[in-house]
Parts: structure tokens; sequence; C-alpha cells
């Protein structure tokens, strides 16, 4: 299986007003992926259970293009732009698919 690139962010927040503010700039941000990035196959925000103040990204694309798609858009930019703001660190792991079930594209 060589389709597909995604990868894991780990996103810690400063404080509860952060996370909050956060949460809304996701929220608003996911508006653009939905409208515009066919290529965009999964792209889900987590609270890990215990961590109120981490939130996992899950991203899924078609391939390398498509993600780099996704890096281009206004939307994006204005996230990463205003993402600083609330983050106390972050971590991203890149993932090149190898095994796995995709769902099929309608």
């Amino acid at each position: 299986m060589n389709e597909g690139f995604g990868l894991v962010v780990r996103f810690t927040l400063r404080d509860e007003r952060a996370a909050g503010a956060f949460d809304e700039l996701c929220a608003r941000t996911l508006e653009g992926i939905k409208a515009s990035e066919p290529g965009t196959l999964t792209y889900v925000t987590h609270t890990p259970e215990g961590e109120p103040m981490v939130r996992v990204f899950y991203e899924l694309y078609a391939d390398r293009a498509a993600f780099d798609m996704h890096e281009a858009q206004p939307h994006t930019k204005h996230f990463l732009a205003e993402r600083e703001q609330y983050l106390a660190g972050v971590e991203v792991t890149f993932l090149d698919a190898i095994a796995g079930k995709v769902a099929v594209q309608q």
C-alpha cells in the first residue's frame, strides 16, 4: 500500500482560555477544509482522555501533493499563523502508509 500520506500532530495548549480559542480556530479552519479540499481524506481533531489541554490531529491525504495543496490554502495559512499564540508545544509525526484499510471514495 503506497497510497496515502498522513500525519499526527499533538498540540499542547497554554491554558483553558487558549484551548477554547484554539478549538474555535480549528472549527473555522475545518469549514474551509470541507469546502475546498477533495484530496484531504480525513482530518479529525481529538482530545486524549485525561488530557484536557492536548489536541491530537489525525490527517490523511490522498498523496503528498494533496497535503501540499492543503498547506497552500488560505484557511490553512491562517490557522498556521494564528495557532502559535495558543500553544505551549507541538509535535508532528509524518506517516507513509504501508498497509491498511481505507474508505472507498464515492
